[in-house]
């Protein structure tokens, strides 16, 4: 199982009206981030794309491209490209000139977002909400598997038979389907033929089994190999070296992160007694030992048999020198037992 990080680059929103300075740290310290999970073996690096003042990354193409000056071997993913309010053309050209600077390492997760203000920032429609992603997610499959293209384009540009410069050095980027636990998304990833990522920020995990057996379901009908469909998993994620103080250090950041996003969206505040139960073995947030992490980790390869996990690694404000020890514990002490263990279950099954 490929073993990596995510990130949103949460950041403290400027105090200066036009300044910069939050923004200008939180991305030197992002790409200290990348670094170390790049020496640590770790196979991916994600980031998201927002368009809000507590996020300092809205072009993650751009912050990958310092990355790949700076690693050597980690794959290089957004994580989503908010794909409903981009133009699809630009976001191949973005990630193939990406794939040539990191020699082949660049990803795309393609998604929806957490968020919306994109639509009326770039001059779009809410109420074309679904037709946008549907559309543009079919031109970014096409341009990605042809270099000339012919298009007729009704929430997008029409094109008449153009290539599209410059190519990505690998055959065709690697694009996944990035979702929530629509039972539509699966659905499309299965149809379309791509990669599933799921992430489960809440609830039981249990709970997205259904999601998963959709995917691959509706794969088989189709035809595929279920064998090669690749599905991953995202949970966020802090590890300490005991369990208590992870959970007494994470807390204050994790609640003033959730709490925020909540008033948006009409969530009552999050207790303690809420937080604990969610990194209790039944719940979603992986927060605690080394050991715990492993255990839920391991505990969702069983219910979901994927082949992707993607720790979140640094979630609301959580100080820059506690999210590199996590990174670290994850890297050095997570990673190697969950891949001794995937490990021999795929030779067992062989």
């Amino acid at each position: 199982m490929e073993l990596g990080l995510i990130t949103f680059a949460d950041m403290q929103p400027e105090s200066l009206s036009g300044g910069s300075a939050n923004a200008h740290q939180r991305i030197k310290d992002l790409l200290e981030e990348i670094k170390l999970a790049d020496e640590l073996g770790l196979d991916v690096f994600g980031i998201g794309e927002h368009h809000r003042p507590d996020y300092a990354v809205s072009t993650p193409a751009v912050v990958l491209a310092a990355a790949a000056a700076i690693t050597k071997n980690i794959r290089l993913a957004s994580a989503v490209t908010v794909l409903s309010s981009d133009d699809p053309v630009r976001v191949y050209q973005d990630f193939a000139t990406l794939d040539l600077l990191s020699d082949g390492r660049a990803e795309i997760m393609a998604g929806r977002g957490s968020f919306i203000e994109s639509f009326p920032l770039f001059g779009y429609d809410l109420n074309d909400y679904n037709e946008l992603f549907t559309e543009k997610l079919e031109l970014l499959l096409k341009i990605n598997a042809s270099e000339t293209v012919s298009w007729q384009g009704k929430h997008t540009q029409s094109i008449n038979n153009l290539g599209v410069y410059p190519r990505a050095k690998q055959e065709a980027l690697p694009i996944w389907l990035a979702a929530g636990g629509t039972p539509a998304s699966a659905v499309r990833a299965a149809t379309l033929g791509m990669p599933l990522m799921l992430a489960i920020i809440g609830g039981r995990p249990e709970q997205f089994v259904p999601f998963v057996k959709l995917y691959r379901d509706t794969a088989a009908k189709l035809g595929r190999d279920i064998s090669k469909l690749q599905t991953g998993i995202n949970n966020h994620v802090y590890i300490g070296e005991d369990s208590q103080k992870a959970g007494d250090e994470f807390y204050p950041y994790y609640a003033a992160m959730m709490n925020r996003v909540g008033r948006d969206r009409g969530w009552p505040p999050l207790s303690r007694q809420q937080f604990d139960y969610s990194r209790s073995a039944e719940g979603a947030l992986m927060v605690g030992s080394v050991q715990q992490v492993i255990d839920k980790i391991m505990y969702e390869h069983e219910l979901f048999g994927n082949t992707r996990f993607l720790a979140q690694a640094s979630v609301g404000n959580v100080p820059h020198k506690m999210t590199m020890k996590s990174i670290e514990l994850f890297g050095t002490q997570v990673a190697p037992v969950i891949r001794k263990v995937t490990s021999g279950n795929i030779a067992a099954n062989k």
